[in-house]
């Protein structure tokens, strides 16, 4: 069951292509999720400690493995990185690079709401991206055409 909302989605297309954009140096056959993910790691590993972490993450992509298939050539290590084998599976253009980061860091947020609520996540967010406007993504507001009509 994907816990994919498409608040969630844009949550995760926001983060990265803000990640992107403030490090344009950042590697091109390096998946944006993974940069995100580091972001993320240290915050969430103080809360939940290296395993919590990378188990939270092992579970995110084995979601995201059903969606995008190249992520079953991605590894999670026991510090909670994520590591890209070099196996065939893991080729992909970057377009199919840019749907698997998005699917995957949508996947981890989504496990997030699910264990500490949306609430702790957007504080979670705000505080790991405090210049970031997040305000657009407050789930107890609804989505933008919702207050539009």
């Amino acid at each position: 069951m994907s816990r994919i909302t498409p608040k969630i989605r844009e949550l995760s297309q926001y983060l990265i292509a803000y990640e992107t954009k403030a490090n344009k140096r950042l590697e091109t056959n390096t998946p944006e999720a993974f940069h995100v993910g580091e972001k993320l790691r240290p915050h969430l590993t103080s809360l939940m400690g290296n395993v919590g972490f990378s188990a939270l993450l092992s579970r995110a992509l084995a979601l995201a493995n059903a969606e995008v298939p190249w992520l079953r050539a991605v590894r999670v290590r026991a510090d909670g990185s994520l590591e890209r084998l070099d196996e065939p599976a893991a080729q992909a253009d970057p377009e199919q690079i840019s749907e698997g980061s998005v699917v995957l860091l949508a996947q981890l947020l989504g496990l997030l709401v699910v264990f500490i609520g949306e609430k702790l996540t957007l504080r979670l967010l705000r505080d790991i991206w405090p210049k970031l406007s997040l305000d657009d993504f407050d789930f107890d507001k609804g989505e933008k055409h919702e207050k539009e009509n």
